[in-house]
């Protein structure tokens, strides 16, 4: 992990050797995620292509203006293809966001859309995990 020393907070010194999300960072990061999943749901990204594509986790900053969104795309031909169609409409995506959650925060997070690849690594051990017992009951 990376140890970032003392960080300066109100004045007051803390010494953090870990980055750990502070509830306010969570608490944020949720409500992105509902947002920007009710935002797909409405543009039509949520069931596309035949596939399905969800928000699997949103990571906020500590100074909260900005989101790491991870995607995970199930049955999607091209993973990459998709990301570049929703990074295409990343204004019309960030403002129907702002409209959300202009209550709730002073300022928009910019967006940051990542793939989330726990799906593939799922499958792979689970395909690991069958030749283990298939070797098993061969033997």
């Amino acid at each position: 992990m990376v140890n970032f020393g003392r960080i300066p907070t109100g004045g007051v010194q803390l010494k953090l050797s870990k980055m750990q999300e502070t509830k306010r960072q969570k608490q944020v990061g949720q409500l992105v995620q509902e947002e920007l999943s009710d935002i797909f749901m409405r543009m039509g990204f949520n069931v596309t292509e035949g596939g399905m594509i969800s928000i699997s986790s949103v990571k906020m900053t500590p100074d909260l203006l900005e989101a790491r969104v991870y995607l995970s795309m199930f049955q999607i031909k091209s993973p990459e293809e998709m990301l570049e169609k929703i990074n295409e409409r990343m204004g019309e995506i960030r403002g129907a966001l702002g409209n959300r959650v202009a209550k709730q925060l002073r300022r928009v997070p910019y967006i940051n859309f990542f793939l989330d690849d726990t799906l593939d690594h799922v499958f792979k051990m689970e395909e690991l995990f069958k030749k283990i017992n298939e070797d098993k009951d061969k033997k």
